[in-house]
């Protein structure tokens, strides 16, 4: 069904008109595999927002006295989500939704990040040519400016609710 209904957002993908009649509508396995591509690169995309928004809005919020930045759940999540990429680092290790994204346009016949214009720009937006270390170092530093934000900029305790103050 959603992907029934992405395929009917715009008059073509991939080269396949959506608007032709339901029975003359031809929907291979490679377009599934194009829009499931797709949505794994806007999922990679969302987390990479959330990881490096989520420390522009903790430090901004903390001098601006935002109450939710200190969501324990938030900032829990938030920690966990810049570790993983951390320790994906420093083990050398593939992004698990890079991995999935690569496989799935291979299956779709394409060279890995070749696809449709959401694909052509988020891409651009993710990946960038760099010697190895230099990720290392960037994700390293971001987790720990993420760490020392815990620890300047406290959470609630997970036990405390709002009100609770």
């Amino acid at each position: 069904m959603i992907v029934q209904q992405l395929l009917l957002a715009s008059h073509t993908y991939n080269g396949i008109s959506v608007n032709a009649p339901a029975g003359n509508r031809q929907v291979n396995s490679q377009t599934i595999y194009h829009i499931a591509a797709d949505l794994v690169l806007l999922v990679h995309s969302l987390f990479v927002v959330f990881v490096v928004l989520g420390l522009v809005l903790i430090l901004c919020g903390a001098l601006l006295g935002w109450l939710w930045i200190r969501s324990p759940w938030f900032r829990l999540g938030h920690l966990l989500a810049i570790a993983v990429v951390v320790l994906q680092s420093w083990l050398d290790v593939l992004c698990p939704l890079t991995t999935l994204e690569i496989s799935l346009r291979q299956r779709a016949g394409d060279a890995p990040y070749a696809g449709s214009f959401i694909a052509h720009w988020l891409e651009a937006m993710l990946y960038y040519r760099a010697p190895a270390w230099v990720f290392v170092l960037c994700y390293t530093v971001f987790g720990a400016v993420v760490a020392i934000s815990w620890y300047y900029i406290r959470p609630r305790p997970l036990h405390m609710r709002r009100t609770d103050r």
